[in-house]
């Protein structure tokens, strides 16, 4: 397959590099094209520094032998949108999106770029996975030294590539552990918070001060954070967004001149 790696933690991100070695060892046919800055938080938008109508575009040596590798100076969704339309190379048939610093649980999921990417892949027809590793989301050494365990995350998102259709995104959480110490994968419902949350730290005259903290909710049975807290890969399909059919608007017009809603 034709697979486009990217992410929101930036070109030099180790889960990048791993996600991309691991297509490489599968035998696809890889490009990389990722932020050159940290773009988390991104959600779906499509921004991007432009000079003269131009994205902002480096070319990197390869992460590997034969991998093209760009640096743009665009959020995750603007590079697989721009993706879709040839911008580095063939058509991807798969998006692969991380493998982030931190999960992507519950609500969360709306906001994330690396979600976001995926959401947009999907959107413009092709198959898509995000892909997270439930370390600390700061890039700084965890207290007591912990590894980071990229290369799990990385091999269970070869193990679930065979899932992927055009229909969803598959969002997947790991913890941060070593591969055979994995208790197993389990389809997750959304937790209703998510693992991390955007709080405000401060308000003053003419500005305000947000942080993103671990989040204290309990964790919802069933749920992705449920499920990566007991030591599981928590699997979720998630559809971009969709217009709700069920929904009743009294004394609205349908599209065939017919009143809806009641």
């Amino acid at each position: 397959m034709r697979i486009l790696v990217t992410n929101d933690d930036g070109i030099d991100s180790p889960g990048l590099h791993a996600l991309a070695a691991m297509a490489v060892r599968q035998g696809h046919d890889v490009v990389v094209a990722a932020p050159a800055r940290e773009a988390s938080g991104a959600g779906t938008s499509l921004t991007g520094v432009e000079s003269d109508g131009r994205i902002a575009t480096e070319t990197r040596p390869p992460l590997f032998p034969g991998v093209p590798t760009f640096a743009v100076s665009a959020s995750p969704a603007f590079i697989a949108l721009m993706a879709t339309r040839g911008a580095y190379g063939p058509v991807p048939d798969v998006v692969l999106s991380g493998i982030n610093r931190g999960p992507n649980t519950g609500a969360a999921v709306l906001h994330s770029g690396t979600v976001g990417a995926a959401f947009t892949a999907v959107a413009n027809g092709c198959r898509a996975m995000a892909v997270s590793l439930d370390v600390p989301f700061r890039a700084t050494a965890s207290a007591d030294g912990a590894q980071e365990h990229w290369d799990t995350a990385a091999e269970v998102a070869g193990d679930l590539l065979p899932l992927l259709t055009g229909d969803f995104v598959l969002n997947v959480n790991v913890p941060n552990l070593h591969a055979g110490d994995l208790r197993g994968i389990r389809r997750a419902t959304l937790a209703q918070f998510g693992a991390v949350q955007m709080v405000l730290l401060e308000q003053g005259h003419g500005y305000v001060r947000m942080s993103l903290e671990q989040s204290d909710h309990g964790a919802e049975p069933g749920s992705d954070d449920a499920w990566l807290l007991d030591g599981y890969v928590a699997v979720t399909p998630v559809r971009p967004s969709r217009e709700a059919a069920d929904v009743a608007l009294p004394g609205l017009v349908d599209t065939a001149g017919e009143h809806v809603g009641g």
